[in-house]
């Protein structure tokens, strides 16, 4: 009961910006209170699964699946083999959904201390009042209600690695601490009077530009030069649309034998439109269409989310010789806004094309054309109904 209580808690000062120690100095909670909350909040954290995962999981993909066919992975690969060996800080960046926690997973299984422990704190989940104590443990007597001594995240990590996620939304008091365990690979826990020595390798995760951040002064210059001794840049989805044909088929299969189905590959048809989407959630985005797929067993509930989620905009993507044909773009921008016009004219007249024909004042020979040369399939009008909806993005 209690444990619900304090999930509560932490939930509240998470959604508010509240921390605890606030609401006791503005005399909201007692001291006691704040005492018993930063006490049991790091057992609540755990055993709810919120912010902090101990141990690194079994059943990660296969690295062919991981690195893929594209260039861009590659180098990541190549670049992971010659780092993972050596006891060094590892910033990995990219955006959300690119697979930075597997990266990390796969830095520690390389590394000489693979078989030690791998510790995760996702530093968004857990106010900074708490982070603290999680990160760094407590001693006996730090404050009121601490009846014994609690190990932090770091000493967990002892001989092992500490993987940081979302490094960028640290505090600035913790960004100090965990700068000195970097620097002299020491730290002192709360109500301590001696530092503490670790061997411990330090791998941290951002979705941020943290050059930004430090001119914006979110973010302390001296720390990130010790967490980017070697960097590992993912790339979107995007650019690397040759390795969707290998993840789709990892994931149905993977969903397959999850959840007792047997639902085939795509067809060409939806690879090609797979192929052609913008991807703003990267793999966890694909994931969980093909999580979608595997669970409703039809295709059209794919394209249906997708079509949900286009871009109201036209885009395109500058080759990487930096040669561009207007005319080419011209003709796909044109391409793509008729499609859009069609099919919401063909939803306003129930997918009747002899009106929309008439609506759109071309004959009906004309339409079937575009239709067809637009992809656009009766077969598809539930699932098409949202077309025009823009979609927000990350």
């Amino acid at each position: 009961m209690y444990s619900i209580f304090y999930f509560q808690l932490l939930t509240f000062f998470k959604l508010t910006s509240r921390s605890p120690e606030i609401l006791w100095r503005y005399g909201c909670i007692t001291g006691d209170a704040l005492s018993i909350i930063i006490l049991h909040a790091g057992d609540c954290l755990l055993s709810t699964g919120v912010g902090v995962a101990y141990g690194i999981s079994e059943h990660l993909p296969p690295e062919a699946v991981v690195f893929g066919h594209s260039p861009a992975m590659q180098e990541i690969r190549s670049r992971l083999e010659r780092v993972a060996s050596a006891n060094v800080a590892v910033l990995i960046q990219g955006e959300s959904g690119t697979g930075k926690e597997i990266i990390a997973s796969l830095v520690h299984r390389r590394s000489p201390w693979a078989s030690g422990p791998f510790v995760k704190v996702s530093c968004p989940a857990i106010p900074g009042t708490l982070m603290e104590s999680e990160l760094f443990g407590y001693e006996k007597g730090a404050f009121t209600g601490a009846v014994g001594s609690k190990p932090g995240r770091v000493e967990m990590a002892h001989r092992g690695t500490l993987f940081l996620d979302e490094i960028g939304e640290l505090e600035p008091g913790l960004q100090a601490k965990l700068l000195q365990l970097l620097q002299d690979g020491q730290f002192c826990k709360i109500g301590g009077s001696e530092d503490r020595k670790v061997e411990v390798r330090v791998v941290c995760a951002t979705n941020r530009d943290l050059e930004e951040e430090i001119a914006a002064g979110n973010f302390r210059q001296d720390l990130y030069y010790r967490i980017n001794v070697v960097s590992l840049q993912l790339p979107p989805l995007r650019e690397r649309r040759n390795d969707l044909p290998q993840l789709i088929s990892f994931f149905i299969e993977s969903y397959n034998n999850a959840f007792g189905r047997r639902s085939r590959m795509i067809s060409p048809a939806l690879m090609q439109i797979l192929e052609r989407y913008h991807w703003p959630g990267n793999i966890r985005e694909l994931a969980n269409l093909m999580k979608r797929y595997v669970i409703l067993g039809s295709e059209e509930a794919v394209t249906g989310e997708l079509e949900t989620r286009r871009e109201s905009a036209f885009e395109f993507e500058l080759p990487s010789d930096g040669e561009v044909s207007l005319k080419k773009i011209t003709k796909d921008a044109v391409r793509d806004i008729e499609r859009k016009v069609i099919l919401r004219v063909l939803q306003a007249h129930n997918w009747n094309r002899k009106r929309t024909a008439c609506a759109l004042h071309i004959s009906y020979r004309a339409l079937l054309y575009k239709m067809h040369d637009a992809e656009v399939t009766p077969g598809r009008q539930d699932s098409l109904a949202a077309a025009m909806v823009p979609y927000a993005g990350d």
